[in-house]
């Protein structure tokens, strides 16, 4: 079983979220401090949260995943869940426009989010 993410101390979090343009170094630390949050927030293993190539967590309660594609799945890039995490885009928005791509139960994110 993958380890559990943790959130990334505040100081580098607001260094890097202050910075523009993002660093990819950036990307990476944000996106896995926002899953870790996501992780804690919405506990369980039905949903699958995939930000390549960063990381991917399996988050909300229901039935557990363990074995080839899930049958519940949100993917989108480092951007998008940057500014979904932080409210700077909401998840309607999102999905609308095709920058999140969620398919099965319990994909949509609106009840978790923003998660700062």
């Amino acid at each position: 079983m993958a380890a559990r993410l943790t959130p990334a101390d505040p100081l580098l979090v607001a260094e890097a979220l202050a910075r523009q343009p993002r660093t990819p170094a950036d990307l990476r630390l944000l996106t896995k401090h926002f899953l870790a949050l996501l992780e804690d927030r919405a506990p369980g293993h039905s949903v699958e949260v995939r930000v390549p190539p960063y990381a991917a967590v399996q988050v909300i309660p229901g039935v557990r995943h363990t074995r080839g594609t899930p049958p519940a799945v949100i993917e989108t890039d480092a951007n998008t869940w940057i500014a979904l995490a932080t409210g700077e885009l909401s998840w309607d928005q999102a999905h609308a426009d095709g920058s999140v791509r969620a398919s099965g139960e319990r994909t949509n994110l609106t009840s978790y989010l923003p998660l700062t």
